[in-house]
Parts: structure tokens; sequence; C-alpha cells
């Protein structure tokens, strides 16, 4: 991996409820970076929260709110991004992940996603009877495409998510030592 790969952009993908946001802030922070979360992005170029977004326009309209807004955070530069658990759907969004920064899975086990996201009404796709087949349906159908993406693998039930930045920090300086061995996985 080019080093200038590695220190510029760091996105992070997951599932929604991964803790890519929570990550996101704090590694920014440790890192002197910017921090930017795609779907706040989408919410001020809009006016609309997210769920808004889908029940007036759809999904389809949201993805393509979602790629607009990948295309051009990806485009710059120092930052830390936090994108929607969706954002890996599209070819282009891929395509921009991974050749504009670091790409970070931050993986997170269904259980841990379910007791963080239970009280959030800002999950469109959980509004349904059972969240956990939804969530157990979206993680099949996203797995390879998160996978395809990452330059790394980060399990999220690390204790806390200072030691969580912390493990991040030290496979990134891994990496950029050369003695990485490509998509490296923690726990």
């Amino acid at each position: 991996m080019q080093l200038a790969k590695l220190t510029e952009n760091i996105f992070l993908v997951g599932l929604m409820g991964a803790g890519k946001t929570t990550v996101g802030r704090a590694l920014a922070r440790k890192l002197d970076k910017r921090f930017v979360d795609s779907d706040h992005e989408i919410e001020a170029r809009t006016g609309a929260s997210i769920p808004l977004i889908f029940e007036i326009e759809g999904e389809a309209s949201f993805r393509q709110r979602e790629s607009d807004a990948i295309r051009d955070l990806t485009a710059q530069s120092g930052i830390v991004l936090a994108t929607g658990g969706g954002a890996v759907l599209r070819p282009e969004n891929r395509e921009y992940l991974k050749t504009r920064g670091t790409v970070i899975y931050l993986r997170a086990s269904i259980q841990n996603i379910l007791q963080r996201t239970s009280h959030d009404k800002n999950r469109p796709l959980l509004r349904t009877a059972d969240p956990r087949q939804k969530l157990e349906q979206l993680a099949r159908e996203r797995e390879p495409l998160y996978l395809e993406v990452a330059d790394m693998v980060i399990e999220t039930g690390r204790p806390n998510v200072q030691s969580l930045v912390q493990h991040i920090i030290s496979k990134l300086n891994l990496e950029a030592s050369g003695a990485g061995d490509g998509t490296q996985t923690g726990n």
C-alpha cells in the first residue's frame, strides 16, 4: 500500500451502528485530521433528515445523494470520513473509497449493533418488525463489499473507543512502515 494513500485520508465503512461516527471522531482528533460524516453531509446539503429523505424520496434517491456526497468528500484531503452503512452498494462509491484513501472496515456483531441502535430513530432500514433479521440480511449482502474495499478490518468488540482508536493507529503505523501484509484484521 502506498504511504501517501495510508496517511492522507481514512474512510470508515461498516454496518450502521458499527461505531464509524464515534470511532471516526476520536481517530480524527488523535491524527489531527478533520472528521466528516457522509450522512451528516447529506442532511446539511438537503436540510432534511435521512429518515425524511427515505420517506419522501425513497432509497434510490437517497443512494444518489449519498454517491454525490461520497464523490465530493473523498476528493478532499486530510479527513477521516465515516460513511453510511450502504455507501459500498454502488460501484462508483467503492472505487472512490479504494483509490482515495485508506479504508477501514469496522466490523461489529449483530448483537452489538442491536444494542447500539435499539433506541435510535434515525435508522430507516431498521424500522421493521424484526430488526435482527434485517441486520443479518444487510450483513450478508454487504460483508463482501466491505471486504472488497477494506485495507484493514477491525473488530469493534474492544473494551472502549480509545483502545479501539489506539489499535487502529498501531495498525496504520505498521502498514506505513511496510511491515503489514495487506488486509489486516484485529480483535
